[in-house]
């Protein structure tokens, strides 16, 4: 964090830079580095003026005060610049809610599309089959080696089309023409 002070017409005595520091270290952890603060004192008549600049990543507040004692002025010009500290990251924390609730109805937004896609019934196209002539073994064979549901294939002999399949319960099934 980088402080630089300037005074007008007083002189900046230690315990005013050290009040300073601390307070602004406290909200320094509020803030992404690099921080910078630019602190302004002035006096004017009978009142102290003060001034804070704070530039930050993503983040610019300014806070000015006057009162007739420098203390009060310096501690009412550090609240006021936590409170604006503050209001602004809520603001950018907000902002990530916000985004991060749209995404997330945009993704739900798509998957019901997809589910209604799927609702919608597709041809898709496979090539489980074999055009050669095999017997039931060898397609059960080809079945279990290909990990698959189902299995077409020529008979041997006739050279009609059957299919072998899994059934739920652990067997296999066997569907063929009839003539």
């Amino acid at each position: 964090m980088n402080i630089r002070f300037t005074a007008k017409q007083l002189e900046i005595t230690p315990d005013i830079r050290s009040y300073c520091e601390k307070r602004l270290k406290t909200m320094a952890r509020l803030l992404r580095p690099p921080v910078e603060v630019d602190i302004v004192l002035s006096m004017q008549k009978y009142r102290y003026k003060a001034e804070a600049n704070l530039k930050a990543k993503g983040l610019v507040a300014v806070a000015e005060e006057v009162s007739p004692d420098l203390m009060t002025t310096l501690g009412q010009m550090l609240d006021s610049l936590e409170k604006r500290v503050k209001r602004e990251r809520e603001k950018v924390r907000q902002k990530k809610r916000r985004l991060s609730r749209e995404t997330r109805l945009t993704a739900l937004a798509e998957m019901a599309e997809r589910e209604a896609g799927e609702k919608g019934k597709k041809i898709i196209r496979t090539d489980d089959y074999s055009l050669k002539p095999m017997s039931v073994d060898e397609a059960l064979l080809q079945l279990e080696l290909k990990r698959k549901e189902v299995f077409v294939f020529r008979r041997e002999g006739d050279e009609k089309f059957a299919v072998v399949f899994k059934r739920r319960d652990g067997n296999y099934g066997l569907i063929e023409p009839e003539e």
